[in-house]
């Protein structure tokens, strides 16, 4: 090894880093390259606090969605040979069984149509256990007038049935009015299935915050719905309920091995798949647009650096004169540029997520200081804006900031690395 290889400088050492930060604190008559400076610094700082508050508040929505979801219908599905079976009784004992399976039990539904004081609605009418329904926890722990006393008692189930709040203000309705179902394939004559339209009494409405649930679901006995859609002894599926229905790849195969020979077993993607796909592509692509914001912000940083190396040409080439080597130059100017992308990612980091944790005061702070709400309950059928932190995103988020800013970093960098000495020199 030569004396001069021993004696050079190791990359990125003190001496590049002082001079990269001697820099960025310009003089007055450079005020120009300290102005753009910071307009980089807030811009990276705001597109990274934008990113990550946006896609928290998407994650939070979704997974209150999903919530009501998997709260209000069966995270599984067994249908085929074992609903025909004699021991059917004996296979919903078994699945009941299963590891991460918390219950299961028949279930029937179908479509028909709802008649109210001058309107009529189609409607979803699913028939359920009294216990079913019961450990429905989002009916339960959200029933707006009437309750299920009484529900699923009485011949064939009784006749109270429970029905969404919107429907029922859609009709007119409150709990302990008569309603009027109408089956279009539950009576059986001579010349085929026809029409049953039966009289209930609504025992309770619920609201569960999703419009499709609270307008369009009555929940009936399941002895009831077999009979009111000519169904008498027949189940149109068992409903399973699982402790992790995001993850049922290890219990799809349990429940199929204990339903048997020639079960079909859904989850409730199956269902309802292309409106979380729809969700999903939502996502991705408000991701890429902010991902953009961020490496636009992150641009900011080649226009400073552009003056800074014009302005400093003449301290290059003395740097290059006293044996400062071309990827000395480069790194002095990758780190003046890489100074603003890291304290910008940190800031926006530190404002992204301190805003996510207290989302709540701050909604109440705007709410009190403007007078009006901000996030209305009764459109929303949420009380706070949430905002769920996914820190796998929160660093990928860091990651590709630190990526944009470096990146943007690199041709001004080049371009201070290969000034010519002489051609800075000659007319000074």
């Amino acid at each position: 090894m030569t004396d001069a290889a021993a004696k050079a400088p190791r990359p990125f050492s003190g001496w590049e880093l002082e001079l990269a930060l001697r820099y960025l604190r310009a003089k007055r008559k450079e005020g120009g390259v300290a102005l753009i400076s910071i307009i980089s610094f807030i811009g990276i700082t705001l597109a990274v606090a934008t990113l990550i508050i946006v896609m928290s508040v998407m994650n939070g929505f979704r997974g209150e969605l999903l919530d009501r979801v998997l709260g209000f219908n069966p995270h599984l599905y067994v249908q085929g040979a074992p609903l025909d079976r004699p021991d059917r009784e004996a296979i919903v004992a078994r699945l009941r069984q299963v590891p991460e399976v918390v219950r299961a039990g028949p279930m029937t539904e179908d479509q028909g149509i709802v008649l109210g004081p001058g309107q009529v609605q189609p409607a979803y009418i699913r028939g359920v256990t009294r216990q079913g329904l019961l450990e429905t926890r989002l009916v339960i722990d959200n029933i707006k007038q009437g309750s299920l006393d009484g529900f699923g008692e009485g011949e064939y189930g009784g006749d109270l049935i429970v029905i969404g709040d919107r429907m029922a203000r859609a009709l007119g309705l409150t709990a302990g009015d008569p309603i009027t179902l109408i089956s279009p394939s539950g009576g059986a004559t001579v010349f085929g299935a026809a029409p049953l339209k039966k009289t209930y009494l609504v025992g309770a409405t619920f609201q569960t915050g999703m419009a499709e649930y609270d307008q369009a679901f009555v929940l009936m006995p399941l002895e009831q719905a077999q009979l009111f859609f000519g169904k008498e002894g027949t189940w149109d599926a068992i409903e399973i309920i699982t402790r992790n229905p995001d993850d049922l790849t290890r219990v799809k195969p349990a429940v199929r091995a204990a339903a048997g020979p020639g079960a079909r077993v859904l989850d409730w993607r199956d269902r309802i798949q292309a409106f979380f796909d729809a969700l999903q592509i939502e996502r991705t692509v408000m991701r890429l647009i902010l991902m953009l914001i961020v490496a636009i912000a992150a641009m900011n940083i080649i226009s400073g650096l552009v003056m800074l190396v014009l302005i400093k040409g003449r301290d290059i080439a003395i740097l290059r004169t006293m044996g400062a080597t071309q990827a000395a130059v480069l790194r002095v100017f990758f780190l003046s540029g890489a100074v603003i992308g890291v304290s910008g990612t940190a800031a926006g980091l530190a404002v992204g997520v301190l805003f996510c944790l207290f989302i709540k005061p701050i909604q109440g702070a705007v709410e009190k200081i403007t007078g009006s709400t901000v996030f209305d309950p009764t459109i929303y059928f949420l009380t706070d804006i949430p905002a769920r932190i996914e820190w796998s995103e929160v660093a990928f988020v860091a990651l590709w900031s630190l990526f944009a800013a470096c990146f943007a970093t690199i041709f001004p960098a080049r371009r201070a690395s290969r000034l010519d000495p002489v051609e800075a020199l000659r007319y000074e």
